[in-house]
């Protein structure tokens, strides 16, 4: 199999600030108050940071800032993940697999630099592949052996075939000059970034950081924006209101009435759902957690006591879209969901059921009306992020539903930082979040980084971080789906992957560990007043919002300021 990803492109940059605080000037061609000395204006971002801003641009930490994934670090190819389209080559040019999936060969661009100056050549990808921060033996790499400057041969322990996504669209390449000498690359800031995408980094305040063009990226003469601000802002209606005042070019948010912020003329949206939005449950007491939710009836009665309409209804105004509990995205994957009945999850609430599950589990209820074991009460902490105003009326909604049925839920809000920080060290209970769907028409991606166990490095004991590029915060650590993961990284043949997904599917459905609540509704504003060649309905080359990984960079290659 061969995947050739050869494409020119045009690049973007991207500004952004808070109203008050940094005093921008309003959109359109005439602003000159935040252009540099060539009359270019920064395109103006927010993808979700909040102030503080801290410079963090290592790709492995948990808190680095968006601008590092995509405009700066690349993996080789680029994976639309709105469609089942063929990669595009970044660094990379062309791949191919041996025989039996166990060698990869990939062919780089030639004359290639990192944005110092010196050579990229295929011993960086080999080092990267090598780098200890990419888990190379958790992932089977046998061996990254650079045969000349612009040939590499991955050689892995097993067939990798459903693994394409994680090798050669999410491994970000790294200048082994540079990183050679990172021996605690977890807590690198990394302040300096040296990488091969489209953008370095200007500047970075409490308040902004600002990228701008790299000019010895491969395709620097094509770069349509010069300059990229990503601004701080530390919730949804002040975003809203940015972009209503045209102080904002692009974002992704939710917002529950996009005329509010289209009728200036400037701005135009797009919908597409593809993030699944869970309740994450700390779900595993034999890895440390703690509380209700680590019994499974209550995560199966939670489940059932969700009236999933009405949260659409009235926390997402209709925008989202029906989740299954395989996790396949429907309708793109339907082909992978085994059995029909865990096609869709119920959308109404069903709280017969839920105190049914828990009364056959030994719970009864108490005098209040919740549920009690042993005399202690259901009763549970669900925390949101401050300001996404969508997850905040789910997480009250599920807090009403779930009383309903007897389970008792308190529901706050945190910021960002402490939402990163206890969803790492598995320290809560319930949490309002967000999974990143796969990024190719296959499950393989959620169910390896987001239910896989311990065999699979997808998870650990709580107090201690995720592996990085993993994202099983449920701590669920199941060997049945341990085993059909791994099984699942080495076959080609559908009908096999299909048997095993069967076994995961069963698995998971029944567990829970994440409790499904809708596919997100990924909301994308931008600014097409000034800007040309934004993804659209017609044209989805890219997924379109501003704090996608990768598909962000991408994205700011295609756009030109209009003249």
């Amino acid at each position: 199999m061969i995947r050739n990803g050869k494409r020119k492109i045009a690049l973007t940059a991207v500004a952004g600030a808070s109203v008050l605080a940094l005093g921008l000037t309003a959109c359109g061609s005439g602003g000159s108050g935040d252009s540099d000395a060539n009359g270019d204006r920064a395109l103006r971002v927010w993808a979700g940071s909040q102030t503080p801003i801290t410079a963090n641009y290592n790709p492995f930490a948990p808190t680095v800032l968006h601008g590092a994934l995509g405009p700066i670090y690349e993996p080789l190819f680029f994976f639309n993940k709105t469609a089942d389209t063929e990669p595009v080559g970044l660094i990379g040019d062309t791949y191919e697999y041996n025989e039996d999936g166990t060698v990869i060969t990939v062919t780089i661009k030639p004359d290639l630099k990192w944005s110092d100056g010196e050579p990229l050549t295929a011993a960086d990808v080999a080092f990267s592949f090598g780098y200890e921060a990419n888990s190379p033996e958790a992932n089977g790499l046998v061996s990254a052996e650079a045969t000349d400057d612009t040939t590499v041969v991955l050689t892995y322990d097993s067939a990798q075939y459903t693994t394409e996504f994680q090798r050669l669209g999410s491994t970000y390449i790294l200048p082994e000059h540079i990183w050679k000498d990172v021996d605690d690359y977890a807590n690198f800031a990394n302040e300096d970034p040296v990488g091969s995408g489209a953008y370095v980094v200007d500047k970075t305040t409490s308040e902004s950081y600002t990228l701008v063009a790299n000019e010895n990226f491969r395709d620097a003469a094509d770069l349509g924006v010069k300059k990229v601000q990503y601004i701080a802002v530390d919730n949804n209606q002040t975003a809203q209101d940015l972009l209503a005042a045209g102080k904002l070019d692009w974002t992704g948010m939710f917002i529950p009435n996009p005329d509010d912020v289209t009728a200036n003329g400037a701005i135009d949206w797009i919908n597409t759902p593809q993030d699944p939005t869970v309740l994450y449950t700390c779900s595993n007491a034999d890895l440390g957690c703690t509380g209700p939710q680590t019994d499974v009836a209550v995560r199966q009665a939670l489940n059932a006591a969700i009236d999933r309409g009405t949260i659409k209804e009235k926390a997402f105004v209709d925008l989202t879209a029906e989740i299954s509990p395989t996790y396949a995205l429907l309708p793109r994957d339907e082909k992978w969901v085994a059995d029909p009945a865990n096609e869709l999850s119920p959308q109404e609430a069903n709280a017969a059921e839920a105190g049914s599950i828990l009364e056959a589990a030994g719970y009864t209820k108490g005098s209040d009306g919740i549920y009690e074991k042993d005399g202690v009460p259901v009763e549970l902490s669900l925390t949101s992020v401050d300001g996404w105003t969508d997850y905040n009326d789910a997480a009250k909604l599920i807090a009403e539903q779930a009383e309903a049925a007897g389970i008792k839920i308190n529901a706050s809000t945190v910021q960002w930082q402490e939402f990163s920080d206890t969803r790492q060290s598995g320290e809560y209970q319930l949490i309002v979040g967000g999974m990143i769907g796969t990024s190719v028409a296959d499950p393989f991606q959620i169910y390896r980084d987001w239910f896989g166990g311990t065999a699979v490095a997808s998870t650990g004991p709580v107090g201690e971080e995720i592996p990085t590029g993993r994202w099983n915060f449920s701590r669920y650590d199941n060997p049945t789906v341990d085993a059909a993961i791994q099984s699942a990284i080495s076959t080609n043949d559908e009908a096999t992957k299909k048997e095993l997904y069967a076994t995961i599917q069963t698995e998971i459905v029944r567990d829970l560990p994440y409790i499904p609540l809708v596919i997100n509704a990924t909301q994308t504003f931008y600014n097409t007043k000034d800007y040309t060649g934004w993804p659209t309905e017609d044209d989805l080359y890219a997924f379109p919002p501003s704090w996608g990984a990768i598909a962000a960079g991408y994205v700011l290659t295609h756009l030109q300021p209009v003249e």
